[in-house]
């Protein structure tokens, strides 16, 4: 049983767990948003300073909660990429550090993995499993066969969905981050803007965002260069059934075709309601099994990093410390961290 500390830094949460086997002794986070909420979004600057100032409070916490030490740590793991460059290299710098210091394995781990593997703290996986990738950043259907095989059967040619919310809610006027004043506004109005849907009648399990944020947004202008009043809660209801309408319909329609026996969720935007409702209600008497993340495993955190450190350690999956982040890496590459 190994114990490994884990360091996530990828945007504007600083974290910091300490697994032990299975066993989870510890998950601290530092989250920057309250800064960033008067932005409407991520400044990488600051967010990466941000990182620099939290980080050794972060390590002391997780010592002080686990009751570990620097000296009994078997292996240091940090999420390489995807993310902001800026801030993964906060992460990544303390990581080598304490690799060196200590002379313990440095394991490198992809972010959207994490996310994944955040689910096993609820469920046992099935494979072949499908995994709805779906955050800030990242929106993606994962396909695993087994443990650690990743393939990607469909992404977003564009924007993310999660930064499609962000985007919208700003021009609604809603707060950072924008998905749950979105949520919660869409269960109080009704579907009644005619918005596009990008990519739906093409056989691709492909997303697109870009158009159905320029659409909402020329909409909300054009109604007000005429007076008229925006409907914030019919525009949120008719701009998440489209959005996640797209996930859900090509999720299930891929979990058919791949004949899978699970299906996850993974990412910030599983924290939606009407995601998990959805996939709820369509999995329903297909035979086919759903782990939701609790809610948080759906932000980002060390816990998720250290689920994944501790599969990679039993494999050997270590890093030299000339080790560079990678924020554009594909999670199908994920043991190609070679510079």
């Amino acid at each position: 049983m190994a114990k490994i500390l884990a360091i996530e830094s990828s945007c504007d949460e600083t974290a910091v767990a300490i697994i032990d086997g299975d066993k989870l002794l510890c998950n601290v986070i530092s989250s920057q948003v309250e800064v960033h909420r008067k932005y409407g979004g991520v400044m990488p600057e600051i967010a990466s300073r941000l990182h620099a100032e939290n980080i050794t409070v972060c390590l002391k916490e997780a010592l002080e909660q686990s009751k570990c030490s620097l000296e009994e740590i078997d292996a240091f793991a940090v999420t390489r990429g995807p993310g902001l460059i800026g801030c993964l290299h906060v992460g990544l710098q303390a990581a080598k550090t304490l690799a060196m210091l200590y002379n313990k394995p440095l394991i490198p781990v992809h972010h959207l993995c994490g996310h994944i593997y955040a689910n096993e703290y609820a469920g046992e996986f099935i494979f072949p499993m499908l995994c709805v990738v779906v955050s800030g950043g990242n929106t993606e259907l994962v396909l695993m066969k087994d443990h650690l095989q990743f393939e990607i059967i469909g992404e977003t040619k564009d924007d993310a969905v999660g930064e499609c919310y962000d985007k919208v809610a700003r021009v609604l006027g809603l707060p950072y981050p924008g998905g749950l004043p979105i949520d919660q506004k869409a269960k109080l109005g009704k579907h009644t803007y005619d918005l596009p849907l990008p990519l739906h009648k093409e056989n691709t399990y492909d997303f697109s965002y870009s158009g159905l944020k320029t659409s909402v947004i020329n909409l909300v202008n054009s109604e007000k260069m005429k007076g008229h009043e925006i409907r914030a809660e019919d525009m949120c209801k008719s701009f998440q059934d489209v959005a996640i309408g797209m996930i859900v319909e090509k999720a299930i329609k891929a979990a058919l075709e791949y004949k899978v026996k699970q299906v996850v969720l993974a990412g910030g935007v599983s924290a939606n309601s009407y995601l998990r409702e959805q996939m709820k209600e369509r999995l329903e008497g297909t035979g086919i099994d759903l782990i939701i993340p609790p809610l948080w495993c759906t932000t980002d955190n060390a816990a998720m990093i250290a689920k994944v450190a501790a599969r990679l350690y039993k494999e050997k999956v270590f890093a030299s410390l000339d080790l560079g982040v990678d924020p554009n890496w594909k999670i199908s590459e994920y043991r190609n961290f070679e510079n």
